[in-house]
């Protein structure tokens, strides 16, 4: 009898300091990782970084590939607070359109369609309210809709395309687009004054795209996407590039009425692919 007292004794012990012992917390587990193992790796869209998933895919708002980032840069991101929105969760109802802050645009020296040098931030944007898409002339997928629907968005704007709207299209391209070959592809879609098509040498067009957050190792993988804004007013936003085109005037005409925000709010849904 002693000895089952005894036992039991021990036994109620051993649970009892067992209960007392805390579960290691996730940050624990994480610290004790070795340092020869890899982060998982996080993959992101380059036109949309808060856009962030742990798996390849598209993005939600724009369909470019999603492609893996560092951990310094998502460190930066971290520092300039970036928001972490797994891609495998956001919906073809995410916000297709995203405003942003003013833009720091270099005033590179490009060619326009012409053949005429022209400073691209002081010639074309400084002042104007502006909507740019990004093109190759040799593109024989997404590159037509997109100009098509330019199109249509300058037919809708009538005469203010020119006057109180800039068109601009931005070759990813400048290799192979000379001001030729521009000129000759913008002319199937009827491009008319106030409308505008920009190559010019790699360095520079290389530099344009990286500040409006354009740049790709390839032009294929170029983003469908609309740049529109009020350099003035300093409002920008992006959305997909082969929206209807009265979403995108829409998009115009809040951006000239310096009302963005709201804009997006409202649109957002009905913008999305």
């Amino acid at each position: 009898m002693r000895r089952y007292l005894n036992a039991s004794a021990a036994l109620a012990v051993g649970l009892l300091l067992g209960s007392a012992v805390p579960a290691p917390r996730a940050q624990e587990t994480a610290a004790a990782r070795p340092s020869g193992v890899a982060e998982p790796v996080v993959y992101t869209c380059p036109m949309h970084p808060e856009v962030q998933s742990k798996k390849k895919g598209r993005c939600p708002k724009c369909k470019m590939d999603l492609r893996p980032v560092q951990t310094d840069e998502q460190t930066e991101a971290a520092k300039t607070g970036a928001a972490s929105t797994p891609a495998e969760t956001a919906t073809p109802e995410a916000p297709a359109a995203h405003a942003s802050a003013r833009m720091t645009i270099p005033d590179v020296e490009l060619l326009d369609q012409e053949g005429r040098q022209v400073r691209f931030y002081t010639d074309l944007v400084k002042g104007k309210v502006v909507a740019i898409n990004f093109i190759f002339t040799t593109c024989t997928t997404i590159c037509p809709p997109l100009g098509a629907t330019f199109a249509r968005v300058q037919k809708e704007l009538g005469e203010r395309t020119g006057r109180d709207v800039q068109l601009i299209s931005i070759s990813v391209d400048p290799a192979t687009d000379t001001p030729e070959r521009l000129k000759a592809w913008g002319a199937k879609f009827h491009a008319a004054a106030g409308w505008t098509f920009v190559t010019g040498r790699k360095p520079q067009v290389d530099e344009l795209l990286r500040a409006l957050g354009a740049a790709t190792a390839s032009p294929a993988d170029h983003s469908p996407t609309v740049l529109i804004g009020n350099d003035a007013a300093g409002q920008w936003t992006r959305t997909y590039g082969l929206a209807r085109p009265a979403l995108i005037v829409g998009l115009i005409d809040a951006a000239a009425a310096g009302r963005l925000d709201a804009a997006n709010a409202s649109t957002s849904k009905e913008s999305a692919p």
